[in-house]
């Protein structure tokens, strides 16, 4: 019973100290040293310690995902330095119209998130662009988190073919591709991205009867005018990360994925080279933003790592591999809660995939079925408040409270994801 208070009471003051805008290098180890304290784990001393094991969760992580993290930040911070993503941003809006505003802005996340570039730095990218597009338009910019984590996280991120590492996990546990089950995750991708929007779209008009307008605020950036590149060139980068992510996810499954950034980023460097402000500073910051990204995301999976040891995780997961009816239900489950408790879908599947692949391989299920489940099982319940992602986009990046705006962001990322899930275990029963 103390194993189990201290392993909710971790998390629930991890989620309390996030939302009160508490670094996540401090919460993270400080709710996890009370899940060890409550399960009788020394701090320093023995084989198996608090020091030990939080730090073997943090640096596994990075150890494993660094390159994904580096390059993507460097692609995504040269295609803002060269102003590439502006102006494929500015010919969206220009095919669209300021009438648009929500729909470029997830159109543009959309783009830049399949075509290769981090999940961690497409908002940074991107919000420049819809802080104009939403005053213009007058809207709430309340919503402009939720507008970007729809477009980043949701039916792009855990999509077959998408390059991002939260469809590349699996490859390594369960032998299969990036593009496992695509046919299902088309359907299910199509359908949370009409329904998001449809949703989104509602929310907003709604607000705006309400009285909500666009407010500025002294942290807003001053947008200058300044030559930008042919729009083209900021696509050309991004087909290159998806055709080698493509050609070689089969010959060297995780690798590929760095080859298909690190081509994407020297594709850019050349075709774009002329068009950078600050090459150098460029380089720090996307370093930086790279360090900052990951970072985070081991911070709460070494939290997780702790809480995989307690009697009371082990209990819960035993509890879930151990559910009545079919395999893919509890798989679900088991990668969804394990997510939440990381507050992180790629940390999560990390943790989760190594104690419940095995399990259910063993079953017989199809490896490609219960990739495209694990996948986006991974991506609902990870966006809980203490999320990196969802910390970073919502006070970092938009200056804004998690009060005003993780409401509408919860909807979008949490249970729209959930509903298309439920739909991918019900097309996979029935086909």
């Amino acid at each position: 019973m103390l194993s189990l208070i201290g392993l909710v009471g971790g998390l629930v003051l991890l989620i309390i100290l996030t939302i009160r805008g508490m670094n996540l290098f401090i919460a993270a180890p400080l709710c996890a040293v009370i899940v060890a304290l409550t399960n009788g784990m020394s701090i320093f001393i023995g084989d198996v310690n608090f020091v030990q094991t939080y730090m073997s969760g943090f640096t596994s992580f990075i150890a494993a995902w660094f390159f994904m993290f580096l390059l993507g930040a460097l692609f995504g911070k040269f295609m803002e330095d060269t102003g590439a993503a502006d102006s494929l941003a500015r010919w969206i809006i220009d095919k669209l119209g300021y009438k648009h505003a929500i729909f470029a802005v997830v159109a543009a996340c959309a783009l830049l998130t399949y075509g290769g570039v981090s999940v961690f730095v497409v908002a940074f990218s991107v919000y420049p662009m819809a802080l104009s597009l939403f005053k213009d338009a007058n809207l709430p910019r309340r919503f402009i988190p939720a507008t970007l984590a729809f477009g980043s996280v949701t039916f792009t991120m855990t999509s077959a073919g998408s390059p991002e590492i939260q469809n590349w996990i699996p490859i390594k546990y369960l032998g299969t591709s990036p593009f496992a089950a695509w046919e299902v995750s088309l359907v299910v991708a199509v359908f949370m991205a009409l329904f998001g929007y449809w949703w989104l779209k509602k929310m907003v008009t709604k607000a705006v009867a309400n009285g909500e307008h666009f407010e500025n605020k002294p942290q807003d950036p001053e947008i200058k005018e300044r030559e930008y590149p042919n729009p083209f060139t900021g696509l050309i980068p991004l087909l290159v990360v998806l055709l080698i992510s493509f050609f070689f996810h089969e010959k060297y499954k995780e690798m590929a994925l760095i080859v298909a950034l690190g081509s994407g980023v020297l594709t850019l460097m050349i075709i774009n080279f002329k068009y950078f402000q600050n090459l150098g500073a460029a380089v720090n910051l996307g370093t930086t933003g790279a360090l900052v990204a990951i970072g985070n995301t081991a911070a709460v999976v070494g939290f997780g790592a702790i809480a995989k040891t307690t009697d009371a995780f082990q209990q819960t997961v035993e509890v879930m591999t151990q559910i009545p009816g079919n395999e893919l239900i509890g798989a679900a489950i088991a990668v969804s809660v394990i997510a939440g408790l990381t507050g992180s879908a790629s940390g999560g599947q990390a943790i989760a995939l190594p104690l419940v692949g095995p399990y259910y391989l063993d079953q017989g299920v199809d490896p490609e079925e219960l990739h495209r489940i694990v996948s986006i099982s991974s991506g609902a319940l990870d966006s809980l408040p203490h999320n990196g992602y969802v910390v970073t986009t919502i006070r970092a990046i938009c200056h804004e409270t998690h009060q005003a705006a993780y409401a509408p962001m919860a909807a979008l990322t949490v249970l729209v994801p959930l509903i298309g899930l439920s739909m991918a275990i019900g097309l996979f029963i029935l086909f």
